[in-house]
């Protein structure tokens, strides 16, 4: 590891600013689960670090119902699971943070951190897919906000500048029901085959996943196809064929493509049979 320069800016304006000088001689640290990693494994090698930890503006997490759910940068996953807000009106959202890795990992990493590293598996990525979640982003050109479908372009990389910050994630409040779910070779601490959230709203179906394809998705033919249909098995097994048309999962050391597959087929089934 090449020794770098840390420095702490203890507002916004600071970290703007830090980051225009900087630029792609620096790092943004939050939680530091990931970077500390890559900074050990020699994947980055960044002259700076930029640790927004201590910048309160980027704290907490606000709700009402309204203006919805926001996220800050700098909410933990513990924090965030355990949100009376979040897992009264959010409770699939709160379980995906709690599949995070272990206790020790959810109260260091964020959920913005785990969007903005842009990795297909995020275990807190398909809630926010599933509510059109607005990702909130301020640079030199003032603020501007992406929708999260539109934020992550491909494996780790997002639309966000050089000297941009994300400052936090928007979710709208919707009267649902949903159900979170992630399938991995072990039940805690490990890397997910599968995640995925569904979500009912009124007669209609939001289907995010993650781990098959570059980046999380929403599978919208098959949204479409459920839209206004009484679930029956018929329905189910046509579903899960369109289904497998939406999703490109790869084999790698986890699971193989195929697994994938009927791993997700099968999440489907089971999330709609509960969901009715």
């Amino acid at each position: 590891m090449r020794e770098f320069e840390y420095v702490a800016p203890k507002t916004v304006k600071e970290a703007l600013s830090l980051l225009a000088t900087y630029k792609e001689k620096a790092t943004i640290l939050a939680g530091g689960t990931d970077v500390v990693v890559r900074l050990r494994d020699e994947i980055i090698d960044p002259e700076f670090i930029i640790d927004i930890k201590h910048i309160d503006e980027l704290n907490g997490i606000k709700f009402d119902k309204k203006e919805g759910l926001f996220v800050g940068a700098n909410a933990t996953m513990h924090e965030i699971q355990n949100d009376k807000n979040v897992k009264e009106f959010y409770p699939f959202y709160a379980e995906a943070c709690g599949h995070v890795g272990s206790k020790q990992v959810r109260n260091k990493a964020t959920s913005v951190g785990n969007l903005c590293t842009a990795s297909p598996l995020g275990d807190s990525l398909t809630p926010m897919y599933c509510l059109d979640a607005t990702v909130v982003i301020e640079g030199p050109k003032g603020k501007r906000e992406v929708p999260v479908r539109e934020f992550i372009t491909f494996v780790r990389k997002t639309v966000l500048e050089r000297d941009e910050l994300v400052l936090g994630v928007k979710f709208p409040y919707v009267e649902c029901k949903g159900i979170y779910t992630k399938n991995a070779r072990r039940h805690e601490v490990d890397l997910s085959n599968i995640v995925a959230t569904i979500l009912k709203i009124g007669d209609e179906y939001r289907i995010a996943y993650g781990s098959v394809a570059p980046t999380p998705i929403r599978l919208v033919k098959t949204e479409e196809f459920l839209k206004g249909k009484k679930i029956d098995d018929k329905v189910i097994e046509e579903a899960k064929k369109i289904l497998a048309t939406e999703i490109s999962p790869i084999s790698d050391l986890r699971a193989t493509k195929e697994y994938r597959v009927s791993v997700s087929q099968s999440i489907l089934e089971n999330s709609l049979k509960a969901l009715g």
